[in-house]
């Protein structure tokens, strides 16, 4: 298993603005909650299935196999 960045710097920047303008909550949600911190529930969840490759929500990091 191997989690980086998406390799679109734009998006990698876009994304760390929208953080630091929520003070580390996704800024592809509405709510701040702590299942929105940024890395989100979602994608840690996401991260505990072996089968699962692919994006987290926001685009910002990829987990291979």
């Amino acid at each position: 298993m191997k989690i980086t960045y998406n390799e679109n710097r734009e998006i990698v920047e876009a994304i760390r603005k929208g953080l630091q303008k929520k003070e580390g909550y996704c800024p592809c949600r509405l709510e701040k909650t702590e299942d929105n911190m940024c890395m989100c529930k979602e994608f840690r969840d996401q991260v505990a299935d072996p089968e699962f490759e692919g994006y987290c929500h926001c685009r910002l990091y990829h987990k291979e196999k």
